[in-house]
């Protein structure tokens, strides 16, 4: 195996996403010669990533590389990967707020953070948004527990809640709530939001887009005049929020909303951005509540006016995600439940980078 590239690595589920955890020392330091790696390890450029350890899906294609902190106020930092599944392509423009649960238990077993008692906080720095993020992992005897009675919707069975906390979440991106300057735009004669709250996404109705918002993931996902039409309004979005183009990348996300049918205050269908989630993103959940809670937003039109303290409860197609939104120092403060789960450790293998261009 001489010829191949060993890095330590552990396999990680965060949420309702998985993906390798690295060391960023373990990682070459150079952006390009990193990307040739992650792409070589998942095996990107084929559907199926069959030549890597990607699962051939958006939530299953994700890298999370962990160091100390850079800033203070922190103890880790975490930088998030997309790894595109369709082509040789490392997009780091957005969080992943599902990898996020397992960045804290990730941290303690590395010795990044020493555990304390039955719940250690970890203060995480993404390095995407320049965003503080708190986590608490549920320790004992100085170990994290993965075991629990906590369940969350598009994860089967029990484990361990993580509350995560995003400190003043607006602005990830772009630097302002909505980046347009408006809550709702007309893009292509559809009232849309653009928000940038955790992640940037553009809101708008199911009905006004010629779907009713219930439908599954897959039937969405594969429905080519839809994913056309949303392509097609975020890239205008992009352009209006000061992104550029953002037609290479996946951010902002396009999201269809539609009334709540099961109790919740709003139903959602998230997209990343050409396949709908099976579930739904953390980082979209904190945006589309926080949508949800401001006046004059394509969210709060259907859900109605809401005031802080506020539980929203958003339904998507695994289920429901509750975020609960209070004002902090005059910062609005989203915290929500999540579950990790360590899965394997040991070493992920690259080709050199010279085998991986001549793969693409």
């Amino acid at each position: 195996m001489n010829d191949l590239i060993r890095i330590p690595c552990v396999l990680m589920r965060g949420g309702t996403s998985r993906g390798p955890f690295f060391l960023a020392s373990d990682l070459p330091a150079d952006r390009e010669k990193r990307d040739a790696v992650l792409l070589s390890i998942m095996g990107s450029g084929h559907p199926l990533q069959i030549d890597g350890i990607g699962g051939g899906n958006p939530v299953t294609s994700k890298v999370a590389i962990i160091g100390p902190a850079s800033v203070d106020g922190a103890d880790v930092d975490y930088l998030f990967a997309q790894v595109r599944t369709d082509r040789q392509m490392v997009d780091y423009s957005p969080n992943c707020g599902n990898m996020l649960a397992a960045v804290g238990p990730f941290a303690i077993e590395a010795g990044l953070v020493q555990a304390t008692g039955t719940s250690t906080l970890v203060r995480i720095h993404n390095v995407n948004t320049k965003k503080i993020i708190e986590a608490k992992v549920p320790t004992r005897n100085g170990e994290v527990i993965y075991l629990g009675d906590a369940s969350i919707d598009g994860v089967p069975g029990l484990a361990a809640p993580i509350a995560l906390t995003f400190l003043d979440a607006a602005g990830a991106k772009t630097g302002k709530l909505f980046p347009t300057g408006n809550p709702s735009d007309i893009i292509q004669g559809i009232p849309v939001t653009s928000i940038d709250c955790a992640i940037p996404m553009v809101l708008m109705r199911a009905e006004d887009v010629g779907v009713t918002g219930y439908e599954d993931a897959a039937s969405l996902s594969a429905n080519s005049e839809l994913i056309a039409k949303l392509a097609s309004i975020r890239t205008e979005a992009g352009r209006l929020m000061g992104m550029g183009d953002v037609s290479d990348m996946v951010i902002p996300k396009p999201v269809i909303l539609s009334a709540p049918r099961k109790g919740g205050t709003l139903s959602v269908r998230y997209f990343m951005p050409n396949d709908c989630h099976p579930a739904l993103a953390t980082t979209g959940a904190v945006g589309i509540a926080t949508a949800v809670a401001s006046m004059g937003t394509v969210a709060s039109s259907i859900a109605g006016a809401t005031e802080l303290p506020a539980l929203i409860r958003i339904e998507h197609p695994g289920g429901r995600i509750d975020v609960q939104l209070e004002i902090r120092n005059g910062a609005t403060v989203a915290g929500l439940v999540r579950t990790a789960r360590r899965l394997f450790e040991g070493y992920a293998f690259a080709k050199p980078k010279e085998r991986v261009d001549h793969a693409a």
